[in-house]
């Protein structure tokens, strides 16, 4: 009995110790190589690109909603040093946008209406402006690094043409006028 304790704790820790990590890194690593994969696919930094309107032939995800319209900004503050101003156009119907970290954390979602004008997306620690603006909401993103998700309800095509065209004044910018 003795002779098979030393072995069972062995297994036990690393077990422990194995699935402690999966939990802890899985989700970085399939962050890391989605956003990898959305850069090289020509995705730029800091700015919101619609996606395709989605059908059974265009869908890249499991179970994307179909009467969705989507728009995606890829963020890193590792490469600018200011906040993100982000703006989404007003939607008479549902609308949010999501923030999510590097470890696939949905760290804020904010409906968008018509009182929300701009929020300014900062890294942790980062110092905010003195002067802020009214009707400007202050989210501050607990990695350097994630994506912004604009959802907005466009169940037709002639909704998702409308959408697509407000989708243009979106913003996802570095603030550079503080």
């Amino acid at each position: 009995m003795k002779k098979l304790a030393i072995p069972f704790l062995i297994f036990s820790l690393a077990a422990i110790i194995g699935h402690w990590g999966a939990l802890k890194l899985t989700p970085t690593v399939i962050m890391g190589k989605a956003m990898h994969q959305m850069n090289d696919k020509g995705m730029p930094f800091h700015r919101f690109v619609p996606s395709q309107r989605i059908t059974p032939q265009t869908q890249t995800v499991v179970r994307p909603s179909p009467d969705l319209a989507y728009s995606i900004c890829l963020y890193d503050f590792s490469i600018i040093d200011v906040p993100l101003e982000i703006h989404a156009g007003f939607w008479k119907d549902y609308g949010s946008i999501s923030f999510f970290d590097e470890h696939t954390n949905n760290f804020a979602t904010v409906r968008i209406d018509a009182k929300v004008s701009k929020i300014l997306l900062s890294p942790h620690g980062m110092a905010l402006p003195s002067n802020r603006k009214n009707g400007m909401q202050y989210i501050e993103t607990p990695t350097p690094r994630g994506l912004i998700l604009i959802r907005r309800l466009a169940p037709t095509s002639q909704a998702y043409d409308r959408v697509s065209q407000l989708a243009n004044t979106d913003k996802c910018q570095p603030m550079f006028d503080l």
